[in-house]
């Protein structure tokens, strides 16, 4: 068989610190397969940005990126043949569907004589890797952020794109035009990424562990949508902080180590992508019926009146994206203000946001409804107003995405209904009494409790 391989790529759109190509060197193809199981639930905003980052991957690889449409198991396999490829290349997927298609290319594969390497992955620390001395997985957060920072990772791989002798792509490669979304996306691809990531690094990372909070300032990375994609490595973004030794840079490297904590208990729990990582919640009383649909809907589109909801809500739609801290307003909101289903909530953020990441976003969601991994759930109800007030203080977040708004001035855009002129003009009344809610969602915790036993 010849030296010839392939790089297929996934979750890793880039050309530097990419170990797959270590492993493919010297002759390969490069592959990306537009897979219509995942471009389905993906949304406008994520499949756009991903044609804009494979064109710009195309274009650092001199055209020489293969894109082909279909089902991976038959795709790759026959792709590897053309070339006559001893071995296909990828970075390992942790996922629940990426490890069942990766199993069947790879039985595939193997029938042709094949191999399928896994080389690296997409987080510093591959799920399951970092475990407790018993060899248990960690189901809290602050061990396993120790121990993973004890485990470490290796240093970014020095990779570009003359590290591989790239083959001619072996059949027609077409990269689809962007979806039509009203969305203002972030510049795609990996220099963007890498611009991205290097003003952070120059400007607000010193700020960070403050200005993380604030969404009426630039204080946060908005490193997702790269992450997401690939388009960076965390290992290259955690090798930059190291050199930063302070307290903000710490603060983001536990960011980093959040995200690396989810894919783990997803990896740990495939079904919590779907359930109640802590089962008992099952028992939770939800909203039911058209009245929870009504309110669901108004949520959707900024109509709660309340408007840090509301302006984060709008935030999503406008920008594909939303501040983290908004995004841990307005779900609290969604299942303790209106007793909805988390997953509702979670299946809209995944088809509009340009970084919806599943690992993050379902147990983001599940750690807000108190059905993930943290201990004390009915604790944390989120008061809109207070939360407003406090990280938008002056109301230049609301006043940016609620425009009915923009006439209030100051700390008085949290509270319109007070305003001694009333509402203003086509802006809603509260659709629920805040104080009322809470106290019914601490009694419906109560039940969850109550039928653990």
């Amino acid at each position: 068989m010849s030296a010839n391989a392939v790089v297929w790529f996934r979750r890793d759109l880039r050309v530097r610190d990419q170990p797959t190509f270590l492993a493919a060197a010297p002759r390969a193809l490069a592959l990306f397969v537009l897979d219509p199981a995942l471009l389905g639930p993906s949304g406008a905003a994520r499949s756009t940005f991903l044609f804009r980052s494979l064109r710009a991957l195309d274009a650092s690889l001199r055209g020489k990126l293969q894109v082909v449409t279909g089902d991976p198991a038959e795709v790759v396999p026959r792709i590897a043949a053309a070339v006559d490829a001893a071995a296909v290349h990828v970075a390992a997927d942790y996922g629940p569907y990426g490890r069942i298609r990766d199993e069947a290319v790879e039985k595939t594969l193997v029938e042709d004589g094949r191999e399928l390497v896994r080389t690296g992955s997409p987080y510093a620390v591959a799920p399951g890797r970092v475990r407790k001395p018993d060899g248990d997985p960690y189901k809290v957060f602050t061990p396993f952020r120790r121990a993973w920072a004890e485990h470490g990772w290796r240093k970014p791989a020095d990779t570009d794109a003359s590290t591989v002798e790239w083959l001619d792509p072996v059949e027609k490669s077409v990269i689809p035009d962007d979806v039509d979304i009203d969305a203002e996306l972030p510049e795609a691809g990996e220099d963007a990424a890498l611009a991205r990531w290097q003003e952070f690094l120059d400007g607000a990372v010193g700020e960070y562990q403050d200005g993380r909070d604030r969404p009426d300032k630039p204080g946060t990375s908005r490193m997702s949508p790269y992450l997401k994609y690939g388009l960076i490595h965390p290992r290259t973004m955690l090798a930059d902080l190291a050199s930063k030794r302070s307290e903000s840079a710490q603060t983001y490297t536990t960011e980093i180590a959040w995200r690396e904590f989810y894919a783990d208990i997803l990896f740990q729990r495939p079904d919590s992508a779907r359930e109640n990582y802590d089962r008992s919640f099952d028992a939770l009383p939800l909203a039911s019926g058209a009245a929870a649909r009504v309110a669901f809907d108004a949520w959707c589109e900024g109509r709660t009146g309340f408007p840090i909801v509301d302006a984060g809500m709008r935030q999503l739609r406008e920008q594909a994206w939303m501040h983290n801290r908004v995004r841990m307003i307005v779900a609290s909101f969604l299942v303790k203000d209106l007793h909805l289903p988390w997953w509702w909530g979670a299946r809209h953020f995944m088809r509009l946001l340009v970084d919806g990441d599943l690992a993050s976003n379902q147990h983001g969601w599940q750690w807000t409804a108190g059905s993930g991994t943290d201990a004390s759930p009915y604790f944390r109800v989120f008061n809109p107003i207070t939360q407003g007030e406090k990280f938008d203080p002056d109301g230049d977040y609301v006043r940016k995405f609620v425009p009915e708004l923009r006439g209030v001035p100051g700390k008085a855009v949290h509270q319109p209904w007070a305003l001694p002129g009333g509402l203003p003009e086509g802006y809603p009344e509260p659709m629920v009494d805040h104080k009322a809610e809470r106290l019914d969602a601490l009694a419906r915790y109560e039940q969850v409790k109550a039928a653990r036993g």
